[in-house]
Formats: C-alpha cells, structure tokens, sequence
C-alpha cells in the first residue's frame, strides 16, 4: 500500500502527524512530521505532509491546466513547519507558579520545567523531555534532572513550597477544617524494594505499590503529603501526616475530616492528645467499633 498520512492523539493532547505505510496488516512509520496543538498548526503539518509523501514512493498528484489564471496572492507550495509551542497553557502554569509564590522560594527553571512536564503528563524523568520538546520548549538534559532533584533535596524545596502553600490556603479558605485521605499507585515492576511493596490495592492489583497519604483544605488546595511503603495500613499515616503539618506551622486549632476507615482507636487517642477535633464520614449504622468504643467513653 502507498504511504500515508495518520494523525495519532499523544499523551499531552498534541496531535502528532506521521507518513506511514501498511504492508500485510502491520503499519510502519516512515517519518514522524512533527505535533500540532492547535488548527492552524495541524493544517500546516497535514499540507507539508502532503508535499513530503512523493518522497516515500506515493504517486504524485498530476495537477490540470486549464489555462485559469493564477492566483499571485497564494502561498508558495512548499511549507515547513520551523516549531510550535503550547503558550496558553505554559503560560498559564507559570502564572500560577508565579501567583502562589514559588518562583520566590524556588529560583531552579529545571525544577519548574519538571513539574511543567509532570502536570501536562504524568510520565518519567526522562520522557519528560519529550513531554517539553511536544509543548515547544527546548528540553534540558536528561542529568539536568537528575541535578535539579539533587538540589531539592539538599535546599529543602518541599519545605518552601509546602510553606507558600500554607501562606495561600490561610490567606484564602483557611485551615480551620481540613481533609485527609489516601491512595495507592502501583509500579509494573516484578520485585519490591524498601518502599514498593505489595499491599491492600485501592485498584485490586498485585503490583508493588506505595500509600500515599494526602492533607488538604476545605477547597481541596493541598498542605502536606506523605509517602509510605506499600505495605503499610491506612490508619497508621494520618496521625504522621498531621503532626508533620503541624511541627511545620506550629498549628493547634484544627478540624480533620476522614473516612471512619482511617481513624482507629489509636488514631483517635493521639488526635484527643493533639487538642484536635475531627468529623468522621460514615453511615451510623456502619460505623466501626473503634469509634462506637470511643464514643462510649468520651462522649
């Protein structure tokens, strides 16, 4: 079969256009042209895709002269797509980043070019660049990554954004309720490590998997995040989460909403220590016996 042109949808939203041949039911990329994410663009690829096919073996489209005039005003045949590049939504991320303060915090454009790839597309460090390259910004090296992550560690990034992200949430809804809650995200790996391991699966899998526990505000704006080796029970990270949230704003008065699943009797001992009072998000009737037990004794 004569080569062709395919349009395939890719992970960011792009619109990626390729000359491809079909020969015994398999297709074969012959060029990859490049991605579009706009109208304008996908018509300039479709049209420089067209002028490209000759060149893959495609018979050639034999133009009439019917002896019209010719249009001067008309674009010239040949067209060449030189870059594109997703400003909305660049721009729109680096706003944000910018309005919630952590560009004063965070002086590394690698670290924010990691997080830009990260939010258009949950994917690897090194198809990051990918990621980049399809948005229309000149991708780092793959060990600017790797350096960049190095840098968070050591200079505490987490500390100075989890810092602004408290500055906005007081200065917005406020803390005076919080939610708490947590998943699970699996790894296709064969073997586990110190911390993916094989636990309860929110999604009913067998993969090795790490608990990721989440403390947000009433809007849903997040506080603090922990992470847990596979394993782990969920009751055991609230209590962690809080006091790591806590130690790091010197909060006391607070509300903390859960699932009854989460608070055990345990957990709700320490949360009476800590001064902190909590809703509990079940049907009465099926409320587990640890809180039915504490309920009796603290009214």
């Amino acid at each position: 079969m004569s080569p062709r042109l395919r349009k395939v949808t890719t992970g960011s939203g792009a619109t990626a256009v390729q000359i491809v041949r079909k020969h015994r039911g398999k297709v074969t990329v012959l060029e990859h042209l490049g991605s579009a994410h706009t109208t304008e663009e996908l018509t300039a690829l479709l049209a420089a895709g067209e002028e490209k096919l000759a060149t893959h073996g495609a018979a050639e489209q034999l133009e009439l002269e019917l002896g019209l005039p010719a249009d001067e005003g008309a674009p010239p045949r040949a067209r060449t797509v030189v870059g594109s590049r997703s400003a909305i939504l660049i721009d729109a991320i680096t706003e944000s980043w910018k309005r919630l303060g952590f560009s004063e915090v965070v002086n590394d454009q690698a670290f924010f070019q990691l997080v830009l790839a990260r939010l258009v597309e949950l994917t690897s460090k090194a198809d990051s660049l990918r990621v980049l390259a399809e948005l229309g910004i000149d991708p780092p090296h793959h060990n600017t990554f790797l350096n960049c992550l190095t840098r968070a560690r050591d200079r505490d990034y987490r500390a100075k954004i989890a810092g602004k992200c408290f500055d906005h949430s007081v200065a917005t809804s406020g803390i005076s309720l919080l939610l708490y809650d947590v998943t699970t995200l699996y790894f296709e790996a064969e073997k586990e490590d110190s911390l993916r391991k094989v636990g309860y699966s929110k999604e009913r899998r067998v993969d090795p998997q790490i608990v990721v526990g989440l403390l947000v505000d009433r809007t849903g704006f997040p506080l603090e995040i922990g992470c847990y080796e596979g394993s782990k029970a969920e009751t055991h990270t609230i209590i962690p989460v809080i006091k790591a949230f806590q130690d790091r704003h010197n909060v006391t008065d607070m509300v903390v909403a859960a699932d009854a699943g989460m608070l055990s009797a345990k957990n709700l001992t320490e949360l009476d220590k800590a001064g902190l009072r909590f809703i509990v998000g079940s049907r009465q009737t099926k409320a587990p016996h640890d809180l039915a037990t504490h309920f009796r004794w603290n009214g």
